[in-house]
């Protein structure tokens, strides 16, 4: 999972999919990165953590990372959570492998990023869940 700076969107996608993936009992390994290497070692968002604690998610002990080229081979997928995200992890690519791993995390649109408004991180939250919900029954 990949957003700006690891600390809003990515965790929370991070976070519900480890839980849905657990419920359902599959064995995923699931992180999350950032393209903007602000927060590097810091804790999500206190919103983002509250908003996922309020849902029964502990996303409290995650530490953001940067994304860099080694995670192309880390994981199977990368889903990052809006256009501009695409275009800096695509940017790291250097084979045709690698960028089929990139997509979008909702098909054909984006995750706003709840950031500068405090009354969104219930709705992303919800549209993040939803999509999660969605991934399990479709990769399981």
């Amino acid at each position: 999972m990949v957003c700006l700076g690891n600390i809003c969107r990515s965790p929370l996608a991070h976070g519900i999919l480890e839980h849905k993936v657990k419920e359902a009992g599959l064995d995923w390994e699931i992180d999350s990165a950032g393209t903007g290497d602000w927060h590097i070692g810091h804790a999500p968002d206190k919103r983002s953590v509250q908003v996922a604690k309020d849902h029964g998610i502990d996303i409290s002990m995650q530490r953001a990372q940067f994304f860099i080229p080694d995670l192309f081979e880390s994981y199977d997928r990368i889903l990052v959570m809006d256009r501009q995200n695409f275009k800096d992890v695509i940017a790291q690519t250097d084979n045709q492998e690698h960028r089929d791993k990139v997509t979008l995390f909702l098909d054909n649109d984006i995750v706003p990023d709840p950031y500068y408004d405090s009354n969104m991180f219930k709705p992303v939250f919800d549209l993040i869940e939803k999509r999660c919900q969605q991934l399990v029954a479709e990769w399981r």
